[in-house]
């Protein structure tokens, strides 16, 4: 790994960071540079999954003011986000990519189109109109809330690029509103969903080490700052960003799998 290498993938790393602990879809950033520097595919999966995971201590630590609130869902989404992801990293080493990888861009654009219009998804599916709320839903909201939950994270223990978006859908359609709440719960979920994938890779000698530590230092620096930062913007900002990163990320994965 050359010098020029190094800072590559360091940036794409930090880059990545700030990506996920807004909205997520890092992963787009990071397997790419990977895939640049000659890493085999399913190791360049690997070890940005790995660099992500660790990096993510900076974005749990910037939203620490919110995870008190948040902590009631914690509970109920920790048990099915652990054998979604681990389920996920096995499926990758024993079958191939081609199939989930043609499904992905429907999933992120569904996902973008439900969070934008989550309010009236709510009110067509029926759900908080009888004194449900985000702290004591409805059994059917949860029961729903915690099957999506384990595909999210069945996915993202797979591949993992834009599970960030596909739970801000989820977390606004079953009535959380404040926007930093939600980027807290996502970025503890999807940080233990891809600590369960990443342990599974390192047992599987998936990993490129050296790769790894360099996105690693980019990775906690951006992550950080993403957390940080983004507490600065309005709700309605934070929100726009988001769709944005979701359709733009949508579209990036139609043209490579349709078009190109």
């Amino acid at each position: 790994m050359t010098w020029h290498q190094a800072l590559l993938l360091a940036l794409s790393a930090a880059a990545a960071g700030v990506i996920n602990a807004v909205a997520g879809g890092g992963t787009l950033v990071t397997f790419p540079a990977l895939l640049l520097v000659g890493t085999p595919a399913v190791v360049a999966n690997a070890t940005s999954t790995l660099a992500l995971v660790i990096g993510t201590g900076g974005s749990v630590f910037g939203y620490r003011r919110q995870l008190a609130a948040v902590r009631p869902w914690l509970a109920r989404f920790v048990l099915v986000s652990t054998v979604g992801g681990l389920l996920g990293a096995i499926l990758l080493t024993v079958t191939g990519e081609t199939l989930f990888s043609h499904l992905v861009p429907f999933l992120l654009l569904f996902a973008t189109i439900v969070f934008v219009a989550q309010g009236a998804f709510r009110r067509f599916a029926g759900f908080g109109a009888n004194g449900g709320n985000a702290l004591h839903p409805h059994s059917r909201e949860l029961w729903v809330a915690v099957l999506y939950q384990f595909l999210v994270a069945l996915y993202g223990g797979y591949f993992g690029a834009g599970i960030g978006i596909l739970m801000l859908a989820s977390l606004g359609f079953i009535g959380l509103t404040d926007i930093h709440e939600m980027n807290a719960l996502k970025t503890v979920l999807g940080s233990l969903i891809n600590l369960v994938a990443a342990v599974y890779f390192i047992f599987a000698g998936l990993i490129a080490w050296p790769k790894a530590g360099v996105m690693t230092i980019g990775a906690i620096a951006g992550y950080f700052l993403g957390a940080h930062f983004s507490q600065r913007i309005s709700q309605q900002g934070v929100r726009r960003i988001i769709t944005a990163i979701g359709f733009v990320i949508s579209g990036v994965l139609f043209y490579r799998q349709f078009i190109r």
